[in-house]
């Protein structure tokens, strides 16, 4: 997925800060403790823990892409999150979270390292420099979801699909191309806007017909900038 010519002021449009986010390399500061070396690979579309189960461990994902889902006590499903490579998931055990609130499954093959709880806790405690990033890890995390609640409450459910599609280019980070993997259907869309499948199919149309993303490239569904006007326009 590609987007080109991205300004700082429309970057805090998506991500709810000003600030460029700072790329953290987490590979070197955890090579060096103990324990940490605890690589898990899975495949696509394979759970990596479930909702409900007991949460005793955090991973770090070195490579590909993470879903975080939800499922009501009627089974209506929600995709909360996706993660790429470079952040953590399953922190919330560390605030005492006994149980896992949410279902991590992966999108495209993937390589985690699992942390236990008791090493996670005791390498925040005796390495500052890994706890002062991990917590400017988690409040970045904190003002993206900050976000999304804003953009679920007050925007239309076109202007979130479109705001989806950005964050899901990498709209505002170093990387301005990257490919959306083929785990992120426009049914996994719908899940993630709150809408109907086919209201997803309407509103990508749209954007096609005004050369916003375009499906034509062998990487995949390519993004562009100007899919930012929908996110913009009152």
């Amino acid at each position: 997925m590609q987007v080109k010519g991205i300004t700082a002021q429309k970057k805090s449009t998506l991500n709810g800060a000003g600030k460029k986010r700072q790329v953290v390399d987490w590979e070197p500061l955890l090579a060096g403790i103990a324990g940490v070396n605890t690589v898990l690979e899975y495949g696509a579309n394979r759970k990596i823990f479930s909702q409900g189960q007991p949460a005793d461990s955090v991973f770090y994902l070195r490579q590909g892409k993470v879903k975080l889902s939800v499922i009501s006590q009627q089974g209506k499903e929600a995709i909360v999150a996706v993660l790429g490579a470079g952040e953590f998931l399953g922190e919330g055990c560390l605030a005492g979270q006994p149980l896992r609130i949410a279902t991590a499954t992966t999108t495209t093959e993937s390589i985690l390292a699992r942390i236990e709880k008791p090493l996670m806790t005791r390498m925040l405690h005796e390495h500052h420099e890994i706890s002062e990033l991990f917590v400017t890890h988690l409040l970045s995390r904190n003002i993206r979801y900050e976000a999304d609640l804003v953009d679920q409450l007050f925007n239309s459910s076109e202007k979130r699909l479109a705001r989806i599609l950005l964050l899901l280019s990498h709209f505002g980070k170093e990387s301005r191309t990257e490919a959306i993997v083929p785990g992120i259907n426009q049914g996994s869309l719908a899940q993630m806007v709150g809408t109907t499948r086919s209201r997803v199919s309407h509103f990508m149309n749209k954007f096609k017909k005004l050369g916003f993303i375009d499906y034509s490239s062998d990487d995949g569904l390519t993004v562009n900038s100007g899919l930012l006007s929908v996110v913009l326009h009152d």
